[in-house]
């Protein structure tokens, strides 16, 4: 129904827009992809899964402000998702995150390259001034 859809979707986006909000939603619709699974169809599975939160990350919710606080608030976090320690979940949210992150780069290209881009390049930039 209507009703619900809309309450998971106000839910969803307050989750990801808290600390650690991003981290938690994607191991919440992550958890046990790929965990066992072997073969092209678990890799397929995997990599539907990954595009899906890709596209809920770069949608931003009704509820947020702005375009400019959504990505302010949730790009820090979707680089994040870059440096996790475990290896079998460090692929997934690898996975997730570059695809987000071209995601939004197609859509918005200038927020992207303000809060994603930039920080993500910014240590090479440093290093090639020098």
């Amino acid at each position: 129904p209507a009703w619900l859809r809309r309450l998971c979707g106000q839910l969803l986006s307050e989750r990801l827009m808290r600390p650690k909000g991003v981290q938690a939603v994607v191991r919440g619709i992550m958890e046990g992809t790929g965990a066992g699974g072997a073969g092209a169809e678990a890799a397929a599975v995997d990599w539907r899964k990954c595009d899906t939160v890709a596209k809920i990350l770069a949608s931003c919710p009704q509820q947020c402000l702005s375009l400019e606080d959504y990505y302010r608030l949730v790009c820090p976090q979707i680089l994040d998702l870059l440096h996790i320690q475990d290896k079998l979940t460090a692929r997934q949210f690898q996975r997730v995150a570059t695809t987000t992150v071209l995601t939004m780069a197609k859509e918005h290209p200038q927020l992207a390259e303000k809060h994603l881009l930039q920080p993500l390049l910014a240590p090479l930039l440093r290093c090639s001034e020098t």
